[in-house]
């Protein structure tokens, strides 16, 4: 595709949840805009909120992002609301109403002098982006999420780092429930997706590892524990991811309001119907939001790297509406309207069926 008008100046923004790896992308989307091509990049804070609300901008150089590579969380800010097709307002009578405000987004662009938009995010963002695109915006795509559900890609950045905190937190728990006997949960992130329970469960350890995909039958979980005190093992490491859910059962909800939904609790369900079926004893922690902090690990670097590199190439090519991606060891492209549709753990997948050979069980 053609160059469709001359580049001078591209803004980059950081929308939804914050996930390491992003002050790295825009570290390598202001330093291959400069050296390569000699373009100005400005900074977009708070997502679209912030370019909704007329936040002052960040003028980035290679001079205030060379030390950002192993910073982690955004120096422009994230936000999860500010969607430009959904804003609210309040009215005279106290209430509040959503209304479309998008035309604003790309007069802002227009008033900013900002010739393309590189958006860093994850489904919400991109599905954002992709309908600004349709309206007529230059906008290119970078794949972030710890959650690692954004189909288009194989991996995105920030699930690395957070795969290794869980980890982390198995290996310590592992620990105190040997020392205790106790059958230790961890609650994990991942919304509707188990990608982080499977992988940091596979890696740290788990004895179960329910995830949104799989419904459990708690059952199945009890008699894995009975299996192991009775082969002489006295503790046990459980994962459950956020959305999990038993079989005919429903997702749990800490916040379920008109504007916004947050799945959790399931960990200390979990933990109740274990207390009521087993005589071990139960100890549940929630990892929350500590999976999106902290210096993104060197796999998350080098990909957040090239993805940044990659998304600045794109806009050199007028790639409009289209994301970068990884498959495989390339760094391709494709278009937003792939990357929105979800990417979910398959119940009878390779990773799902290496934990079930190694004993773990999924309820």
């Amino acid at each position: 595709m053609a160059q469709d008008k001359l580049i001078k100046r591209i803004g980059i923004l950081t929308g939804g949840g914050d996930a390491p790896g992003l002050n790295a992308v825009i570290r390598a989307v202001v330093l291959t805009a400069d050296s390569r091509y000699g373009w100005e990049v400005v900074g977009i804070r708070e997502g679209f909120d912030g370019l909704l609300a007329r936040l002052p901008t960040v003028e980035l150089n290679a001079a205030n992002v060379h030390d950002l590579l192993a910073r982690g969380g955004t120096i422009l800010g994230a936000a999860n609301r500010g969607s430009p097709f959904s804003r609210p307002v309040e009215k005279p009578d106290g209430t509040t109403e959503y209304i479309d405000v998008s035309h604003e987004a790309l007069e802002a662009l227009e008033r900013l002098n900002i010739d393309a938009l590189i958006v860093a995010g994850g489904d919400g963002t991109m599905a954002i982006a992709h309908r600004l695109f349709l309206m007529g915006a230059r906008i290119i795509g970078l794949p972030k999420t710890i959650d690692n559900d954004l189909a288009g890609t194989d991996v995105t950045f920030g699930f690395d780092t957070a795969v290794n905190t869980v980890t982390e937190a198995l290996e310590k728990l592992q620990t105190t429930a040997e020392s205790h006997h106790r059958t230790m949960i961890l609650e994990v992130m991942g919304r509707n997706a188990g990608w982080i329970g499977l992988y940091a469960g596979i890696a740290g350890g788990a004895d179960a590892i329910l995830i949104p995909e799989i419904p459990f039958d708690i059952e199945v979980v009890c008699n894995k524990i009975r299996a192991l005190q009775a082969s002489g093992r006295r503790y046990s490491l459980i994962v459950v991811a956020e959305g999990a859910a038993p079989l005919g059962g429903q997702q749990q909800y800490y916040i379920q309001t008109f504007d916004q939904s947050r799945l959790g609790g399931m960990g200390f369900t979990v933990g109740n119907m274990l207390t009521e079926r087993m005589m071990s004893e139960v100890r549940v922690t929630i990892l929350g939001h500590v999976q999106r902090g902290g210096q993104p690990t060197p796999h998350d670097r080098w990909l957040a790297t090239a993805f940044g590199a990659a998304a600045v190439n794109l806009v050199a090519e007028a790639r409009w509406g289209e994301m970068v991606a990884l498959k495989g060891n390339h760094i391709v492209h494709v278009a937003m309207e792939e990357a929105i549709k979800m990417k979910f753990v398959h119940p009878k997948g390779d990773l799902v069926q290496v934990a079930r050979d190694l004993g773990i069980v999924f309820g």
